[in-house]
């Protein structure tokens, strides 16, 4: 029987990535509930201080699923000075992110996926600026996501809105970037 091959330099990778997606999504789930309120509140403060200095018109906003940070008291207060919210939309498998108008209080419908979009559906343009939640994220200022691709996607369209990656500081890691992800402008966590 011939030897086996080790694996090649990709699937190494993308077990390591694999690996990594668990104990991060592990150590969110594992945060104390006062803990993650208080870093949420946190969060929230520096995306509305990051705003007043860009003063976008829209924004690209996320509903949390998996125990990512919950930003709704900043969606609140950007919408009360007079932001546009919009929430990914996933149209087909293996495409980019498209957005929906949304303001708050509207009726949600979870898609096929299982994420929460307007029930209108009112497609707009990509925003100016998107929050893209992280499941971890590294010193170069790439996300490691839940492995669907949707938002490197959605950022290898022109012109690329700016990104801001919303995660807690302790998920932070150390991993490699494959050739399609595409390294975000800034990232929020509860310490910046």
């Amino acid at each position: 029987m011939p030897a086996a091959l080790p694996p090649s330099t990709a699937q190494t990778t993308a077990d390591f990535k694999s690996g990594l997606r668990r104990q991060l999504l592990a150590a969110r789930r594992n945060l104390d509930a006062p803990t993650r309120a208080a870093w949420d509140a946190d969060i929230c403060r520096h995306i509305v201080a990051w705003w007043q200095t860009t003063r976008v018109d829209a924004l690209g906003v996320y509903w949390p699923l998996r125990d990512e940070p919950d930003l709704h008291p900043a969606y609140a207060e950007l919408a009360r000075l007079g932001v546009r919210l919009l929430l990914p939309v996933v149209l087909q498998r293996d495409a980019p992110l498209a957005f929906a108008g949304w303001e708050i209080g509207e009726t949600l419908v979870k898609d096929a996926m299982g994420i929460a979009v307007p029930a209108h559906r009112r497609l707009e343009p990509v925003p100016p600026a998107l929050l893209v939640p992280c499941l971890g994220f590294n010193g170069q200022g790439y996300r490691l996501g839940y492995g669907g691709g949707f938002y490197d996607r959605t950022l290898e369209r022109l012109p690329r809105p700016a990104t801001i990656g919303i995660a807690y500081s302790c998920l932070a890691a150390e991993f490699g970037q494959d050739a399609h992800d595409v390294p975000l402008d800034r990232i929020i966590t509860e310490a910046s």
